[in-house]
């Protein structure tokens, strides 16, 4: 055996247990992903870009936590939750998750809607056909394939980075920005900051990636090898929105152009990168939208089924598993309505969704902190001290985060 088929030979385990991490990471570049990043881009430059570094570190430790409770218990998040603190405690925690869920999904489908106007199809259009062929596709279909090829598909976000370098930005500022936190007491600053938070640690995202490590079948031996493998998919997903972040406040920041909409986003990008920016756009919005208009509403249904102890998974028939089918449906058509609404512009959608996700955190993280601190479900693969510290700090970093929004914008004279 030659020395290359030994080192595949070699991978072949660490190929076979790797996936959760970053599949759960790389889904937060979803169409509210994309669109967050660009806004904040677009209308802040580089002054945002500190938060990349700190949900980064945040991402990683949080999913970390839940690949790590999966694989020593065997259960999912919402189980564990059920079976410590009770029915009632779940139901209230399923109840955020959806609604949480729902801003999720309806920001899919505004990706989905904006994604189509750039080529001149109206959302009443689009929607409604993208909702039919979600359901169809995902319940008449190989779900593993069409991961696949969403996955592959997302493969075209290298674009950014070769944008990023196009423009020839001032790298300086921005490793400067990075590093040194520059804060706006701003509402709208203050919004965007949310927004960016909650589109990189997202509720579902915290359920998923549990769920995915159960159904993989892995145990507590893999996981000094699926660590790895949620701090790269973290990793991976703020590098993407580092370059969107930098392409969108060269091209765009540096020009005074501001983003009304994505239609707009794609037009006033063309003069840098030309007619390509435009299909571009179109289509990394357009793929990252399917693929969370896919995954959210599935997982929406299975953590929900699996709760309350009901049948649920694309292998049962509709007879089987009624509540998983209708949950799955409802998701899908509440998300595709909420884009419908009159006189609700698609980026209000796409950007305040992601900073509701970002309140709707705190419930979420109360119960992991206290899950994760109990020795009698983990025993020595409890927290440690510095898990816990980055975990309130993070807690504690939103809450003041929302509260300054509310207050801001009750009393709007205070600053």
């Amino acid at each position: 055996m030659n020395l290359f088929k030994r080192k595949f030979v070699t991978l072949l385990p660490i190929l076979a247990i790797m996936g959760p991490g970053i599949i759960a990471a790389s889904a937060d570049n979803d169409a509210g992903g994309i669109t967050t990043y660009s806004v904040a881009g677009a209308q802040y430059g580089h002054s945002l870009l500190w938060v990349l570094l700190l949900t980064t570190l945040a991402l990683s430790i949080t999913q970390e936590i839940g690949a790590r409770m999966g694989l020593v218990t065997g259960k999912g998040l919402a189980s564990l939750i059920r079976e410590k603190f009770g029915i009632k405690w779940t139901a209230f925690v399923m109840g955020v998750l959806f609604i949480a869920n729902l801003g999720t999904i309806a920001a899919e489908f505004a990706g989905i809607a904006a994604a189509f106007e750039i080529f001149g199809v109206s959302k009443f259009i689009s929607v409604p056909i993208a909702v039919i062929g979600m359901f169809l596709l995902v319940t008449k279909g190989s779900f593993k394939r069409l991961e696949r090829i969403f996955l592959l598909f997302s493969f075209f976000f290298i674009a950014y980075a070769i944008s990023a370098f196009t423009l020839k930005p001032d790298w300086g500022s921005a490793f400067s920005s990075l590093i040194m936190p520059h804060i706006e007491f701003d509402k709208g600053y203050i919004l965007t900051l949310m927004a960016l938070i909650g589109t990189t640690i997202t509720p579902w995202g915290q359920f998923f990636i549990q769920g995915y490590v159960v159904d993989k079948k892995l145990t507590k031996d893999d996981l000094k090898i699926e660590r790895g493998d949620v701090f790269l998919g973290s990793f991976i997903t703020n590098l993407i929105a580092f370059f969107i972040i930098i392409t969108t406040a060269g091209a765009l920041f540096a020009h005074g152009i501001q983003i009304n909409d994505a239609k707009d986003a794609a037009i006033a990008l063309k003069p840098f990168f030309g007619e390509f920016a435009v299909i571009l756009f179109a289509f990394g919005l357009l793929n990252a939208s399917l693929f969370g208009a896919a995954i959210v509403p599935i997982s929406t249904s299975y953590v929900i089924t699996e709760a309350f102890g009901m049948e649920s998974g694309l292998n049962y028939k509709f007879k089987q598993a009624p509540e998983f089918y209708a949950l799955f449906a409802i998701s899908l058509i509440l998300g595709g309505l909420l884009v419908l609404t009159p006189f609700l512009p698609l980026i209000t959608i796409l950007v305040v969704s992601q900073a509701i996700n970002a309140v709707l955190l705190i419930p979420v993280f109360i119960f992991l902190y206290l899950l994760s601190n109990d020795r009698k479900i983990l025993g020595e693969y409890a927290n440690n001290k510095i898990m816990n510290i980055i975990v309130l700090l993070t807690l504690m970093g939103i809450s003041f985060t929302a509260v300054f929004y509310v207050v801001s914008t009750m009393f709007p004279n205070l600053f």
